[in-house]
This record gives structure tokens, C-alpha cells and sequence, in this order.
């Protein structure tokens, strides 16, 4: 069905995420570049540079979408209290417009309390794969997959096959 052809009632709202404005492509890498830095040192200046304070993020870990920077940080402190030497490294992207598709390993060492899992001192190599919707050269928006059985396993916590 064509859009134009649709009444006013057929065609969808518009999200939030859409009402931002569109940012230029060549832009992208600088952003997620910058990005990759505050998640690998949790700079709290960097996270309010990149992130704007009414960016949504989806995390499988709280139940609930985490809202701006200081929402981002909470993440970060949860992973760094649980694998104080995280870092990730940004495998390959997919950008289409103002969203990208990110591909990231996550290494680190278990060195404390992560979902009620005691510290193993086990380290850690797992996958994460992640969608960004940016506008205006920050992040307005993440929905993140990371390996958690992946975690779960190489902690100890789970079994391996």
C-alpha cells in the first residue's frame, strides 16, 4: 500500500526517535568512535557529550528503558563493579541513515558480584550486538542484545555445552 494513498488514521505516529533530526552519514563514525571511548572509560563528560539527556536506552538487564546519560553510567557501573578491566571493541557496523547496526566483543575479567553470580576471576570474551539511532551528531537511542548466556557460561555460572 502506497502511504499517500492511506487516510491520516493508517499511517503510523511518528516515534520520538524519528522527530529528531536527520544527521549526515559521514558524521557516524566520529560518533560511535566517541562512544566506544566513554564505554571503555566511563568519562562521565564524554557520556554528556555523546549522549543527549532524553536518549532512550533498552537494556536486557533492567527491566525498565535507561533515560540519558546518567542512565547510560548505571550501565557502565554495573559492568565495570562486575568486571572492573571491561572493555569493548567495536567489530563492524551497518549504517543505514540515522541508525546503526553494531557488532562488539566485550572482554573483561570476572572480579565481582555480576546478577547475584559471585567474582570467578574468570575471563571473559563474548558478543554483543546492538541497533543506535542517532541525531544531531549523539546517540538518541540503543537497543542492546550482549551475550549474556555467553557471560553466564564462561563465569561459571551456566554449564557450557
Amino acid at each position: 500500500m502506497n502511504i499517500d494513498s492511506m487516510s491520516r488514521s493508517q499511517v503510523p505516529a511518528q516515534t520520538s526517535l524519528e522527530r529528531h533530526s536527520k544527521m549526515p552519514s559521514q558524521s557516524t563514525e566520529s560518533v560511535m568512535n566517541r562512544f566506544v571511548e566513554f564505554i571503555n572509560t566511563g568519562n562521565e563528560d564524554l557520556a554528556r557529550e555523546v549522549i543527549p539527556p532524553d536518549a532512550v536506552f533498552h537494556a536486557p538487564s533492567h527491566p525498565e528503558p535507561l533515560r540519558g546519560p546518567d542512565g547510560y553510567m548505571e550501565v557502565i557501573g554495573m559492568m565495570r563493579s562486575a568486571f572492573p578491566d571491561v572493555q569493548w571493541t567495536l567489530e563492524e557496523t551497518v549504517t543505514e541513515g540515522d541508525t546503526v547496526a553494531a557488532r562488539f566483543t566485550m572482554r573483561g575479567t570476572h572480579d565481582g558480584k555480576f546478577f547475584g553470580i559471585p567474582a570467578s576471576g574468570n575471563k571473559i570474551s563474548v558478543q554483543a550486538m546492538n541497533f543506535y539511532y542517532l541525531a544531531d551528531g549523539r546517540i538518541v537511542g540503543e537497543r542492546g542484545q550482549p551475550d549474556l548466556l555467553g557471560v553466564m557460561q564462561q563465569t561459571g555460572a551456566v554449564p557450557a555445552p
